[in-house]
């Protein structure tokens, strides 16, 4: 009789890894949404959080990539433009937004880098009633995960984005990405230029609101009362600004779905399918 496949805890010299990329990582939900999914397919793998500042991801990505058991790495904040570098080949999300939130091993050995923030985020959108197409989004920060998003909305028909960032060549850099592919449907400025008039979603793309004391990147006030606000951040699962903007009657759309909505695209990215007769896991 064949031996049966390993349990969730059952770590041994055949299991696969795969690491997820930050700093900080203690607000990390992929651990426990991949461990439970590699459970549930029966597969033998784990995903662990690596704590690495900016100063060691190049050292961490050349060790990383020489690690023949490695077979993908997830990266968060603040890594997920630069990570590109590491990559061999960038998909056709990365490419547009100059970002990456996921790597995986090719068979050749190569590194395949793709970024799912922006399509997890416009599903996560829709489910909770926000359909974005012909909508004014005003989305603040313009980092790996901003600009993803940014390119998602577009390509899911946003009629007009308005893009706030504090770094002027980061603001720069995406605008001509965006509008080499979207012209005329992208504008940029710096934080204090927030202009919420007229915007049917308002996004924070920015690391505002994981600390205690905070201040909210941008001013609920300067927003229609109808206006959703939506907010990348999975920890905590409610942002000061989601807080706010839940008080005032409006419309709310919560981190975390953006993670959710993202585990199929893994599991189809990483090929992370149950063997057959095992079923599979719809989250």
């Amino acid at each position: 009789m064949p031996d049966a496949p390993p349990g969730p805890s059952a770590i041994s010299g055949t299991t696969r890894l795969y690491v997820v990329l930050g700093d900080p990582v203690a607000q990390v939900r992929a651990p426990g949404l991949l461990n439970d999914l590699f459970a549930r397919t029966a597969r033998d793998a784990v995903l662990v959080p690596v704590h690495v500042g900016p100063d060691g991801l190049a050292e961490v990505m050349r060790g990383l990539r020489r690690m023949r058991n490695l077979d993908g790495i997830l990266v968060t904040v603040p890594h997920k433009i630069e990570v590109c570098r590491y990559a061999d080949l960038l998909g056709p999300a990365a490419e547009v937004a100059g970002s990456a939130n996921a790597l995986r091993r090719n068979p050749d050995g190569t590194w395949l880098a793709e970024n799912f923030d922006g399509a997890g985020f416009v599903h996560g959108l829709r489910l909770h009633g926000q359909d974005p197409a012909g909508a004014t989004v005003a989305l603040a920060g313009a980092g790996g995960a901003g600009r993803a998003v940014a390119a998602a909305l577009l390509t899911a028909g946003v009629a007009r984005l308005r893009l706030y960032d504090p770094d002027p060549i980061r603001r720069e850099d995406v605008l001509a990405r965006l509008d080499a592919r979207w012209p005329g449907r992208v504008t940029v400025g710096a934080e204090g230029d927030f202009d919420g008039d007229g915007a049917d979603i308002a996004v924070n793309a920015t690391p505002l609101g994981m600390r205690p004391g905070d201040l909210l990147p941008f001013d609920l006030a300067r927003l229609p009362r109808t206006c959703a606000v939506a907010d990348i951040i999975m920890k905590p699962a409610e942002t000061a600004l989601l807080k706010a903007a839940r008080e005032s009657g409006r419309p709310v759309v919560y981190g975390r779905h953006m993670l959710d909505s993202q585990v199929l695209l893994y599991e189809e990215f990483f090929a992370l399918h149950a063997p057959e007769g095992n079923g599979r896991w719809e989250p």
